[in-house]
């Protein structure tokens, strides 16, 4: 197994100038596009602390705090916060600053996890994580609580999949 890394060094950023195209009739960024981005980042975090491939395997959430203007820059940091075996929680923290006065503010939060691949597509062996920074601590510690419930979610999730089944009775054949 490789050797634990830093907290700080898997960090990854995207910026982007938000266009009127890019926006709803509210003229705010799309949502869609935000968990575009979200995914974006969160990958290349990922895929720095694993030198291999990664697919998406959860969003934990995606927590819309404020909206993003048209006019405005949004910017997305990602770090890998906590390792399982193959598997990486990887936290996206999304600000929006207006350019004309300066003022930024944090309008979302995510967590997703992803899992490294190797070369023949399955999961491999990813190097472990650790803080450097109070914040860090803060996202590291509460990492295995997120964990938990990321199980328990996908037990029901897969309970409801299969009691449901490819149908629901209004579809048609």
């Amino acid at each position: 197994m490789t050797t634990a890394k830093p907290i700080g060094s898997t960090r990854s950023i995207k910026s982007s100038y938000v266009l009127p195209p890019d926006t709803n009739n509210h003229n705010t960024l799309f949502g869609g596009n935000l968990m575009a981005y979200i995914d974006d980042v969160g990958a290349r975090a990922a895929m720095r602390h694993s030198r291999r491939p990664v697919v998406t395997a959860s969003t934990d959430s995606i927590d819309f705090l404020h909206p993003i203007k048209v006019d405005h820059e949004v910017t997305l940091v990602a770090v890998v916060t906590w390792t399982r075996t193959t598997s990486m929680e990887v936290f996206i923290r999304v600000v929006s600053e207006d350019l004309h006065t300066g003022e930024r503010i944090v309008c979302a939060t995510s967590f997703l996890t992803y899992v490294a691949l190797g070369d023949d597509g399955r999961p491999v062996e990813v190097p472990k994580v650790f803080p450097e920074t109070p914040e860090e601590r803060l996202l590291h510690e509460g990492a295995p609580a997120r964990a938990e419930a990321r199980r328990q979610r996908r037990v029901v999730s897969k309970s409801l999949a299969e009691s449901l089944g490819t149908k629901m009775p209004w579809e048609k054949d």
